[in-house]
């Protein structure tokens, strides 16, 4: 006979699985946030059922699943869903408050991983074009936010950084070393990534100007009045965009993610090494950038759809 769902002693369990994910995984903010969200919905379809988390059975979590499918849940969301819910009960297992994890035979819907957008050359040197134009004729905190934005997309161009990576570099990070940046990344892990000249020359040049509208030492390279003390990863976002229309692209094909894109696949369509991308873009696992190598494929194909004569003619012959 099921128990009836003690739902606040399970959000207590909940709440010290978050705390050893962030505290001993090292987990970031936005991956508790998401683990809090999925657990949530969990711990309310045990509750409809009158189940505690600690009798929860394989079944009540398949269960789960199939609610999510008959509800039209993407499959990437149940798949995240069911990683929550396997760690969860892995833990609850670890720490003697179960006899088991029932999760852990539960399969998952296998992902499809769709291809990233990703911008041309052309267009991200266009787009790096307008923001040099930008810094033309401009004074004090014009020239500021011209020259602050212009150093950003630089830096990312250059080294394909996380967004949050990006913005949250230090002054101390981009002069401590004239070759690389230290970043500190997910998880905690730290990598080398190397710096270009062109991004060494355009830092060296943004420096100035940030001490000039900084009333004390800046500590970030791109510092904020705001309550985080740096650029918010929305205002970077909103900046780029005004900059891509002004460059007369597509704003909604622009986003700091999708110059990330960028980096990682002209390095491989250069012949950079699969592990050497690994690296600098800090992917715990290969099989992420792989998906960069599936990029290169589909520009392949597009290429001798329309340049390869054999291809235009098939395509011309009538049925």
């Amino acid at each position: 006979m099921k128990s009836s769902a003690n739902i606040s002693g399970d959000y207590r369990l909940r709440d010290r699985f978050l705390e050893m994910m962030s505290a001993e995984r090292g987990a970031a903010n936005n991956s508790v946030a998401a683990y809090k969200r999925d657990l949530e919905s969990y711990l309310e379809f045990l509750k409809s059922r009158q189940v505690n988390a600690l009798d929860a059975k394989t079944d009540d979590i398949r269960d789960f699943q199939a609610e999510g499918e008959r509800l039209g849940l993407a499959r990437a969301t149940a798949a995240r869903r069911l990683s929550a819910i396997k760690q969860f009960h892995g833990f609850l297992h670890a720490e003697a408050k179960a006899s088991e994890n029932p999760a852990a035979i539960v399969e998952g819907p296998r992902s499809q991983r769709s291809l990233p957008k990703i911008l041309s050359k052309p267009d991200m040197l266009v787009l790096l074009e307008a923001s040099r134009h930008n810094m033309q004729d401009k004074q004090g905190l014009a020239q500021f936010k011209a020259m602050r934005i212009n150093c950003l997309l630089t830096i990312l161009a250059a080294t394909g950084l996380r967004v949050s990576e990006l913005i949250g570099l230090t002054v101390r990070a981009v002069t401590s070393s004239d070759a690389f940046l230290m970043i500190k990344g997910k998880g905690g892990r730290e990598r080398l990534v190397p710096l270009s000249k062109a991004a060494r020359e355009t830092i060296a040049a943004y420096l100035p100007v940030l001490r000039a509208q900084s009333e004390n030492e800046a500590k970030y390279l791109f510092p904020s009045h705001g309550a985080q003390g740096v650029l918010t990863r929305q205002h970077f976002a909103l900046e780029l965009k005004a900059l891509a229309r002004q460059a007369g692209l597509d704003a909604d094909k622009v986003s700091p993610h999708v110059l990330r894109h960028v980096f990682a696949s002209e390095l491989l369509a250069k012949g950079a090494d699969l592990r050497a991308v690994q690296q600098m873009l800090g992917h715990a696992d290969i099989s992420t950038t792989q998906i960069y190598t599936h990029v290169q494929v589909e520009r392949l194909k597009d290429a001798v759809e329309q340049f390869h004569p054999l291809a235009r003619r098939t395509k011309s012959r009538p049925g």
